[in-house]
């Protein structure tokens, strides 16, 4: 596996790094940004669960926050496509 690796990447010239950068790094922005929207989805249920009352407050800051988390999201994606079609 290593012998293979390192033969593709000797075998590509420095766009094809770029494009292999940009595609890992959109990867993890978006494994990144599920995590931390799944994070904040479960614990607003939680804590809905735990104070009915307090439904409305919770369910506003749960929608800013997950808000606030694609939008960071998106600018990275922004980024590593620019990223991806200036290096051509």
């Amino acid at each position: 596996m290593v012998d293979m690796t390192s033969s593709l990447l000797a075998a590509t010239d420095a766009s094809g790094i770029t494009i292999v950068g940009a595609v890992m790094a959109s990867s993890i922005i978006i494994a990144g940004a599920s995590y931390g929207l799944s994070l904040i989805g479960s614990k607003a249920v939680e804590s809905i669960a735990r104070q009915p009352e307090a439904e409305g407050r919770i369910f506003m800051a749960m929608i800013i926050a997950a808000a606030l988390v694609e939008g960071v999201t998106f600018f990275a994606l922004l980024i590593c496509f620019l990223t991806l079609f200036w290096m051509r």
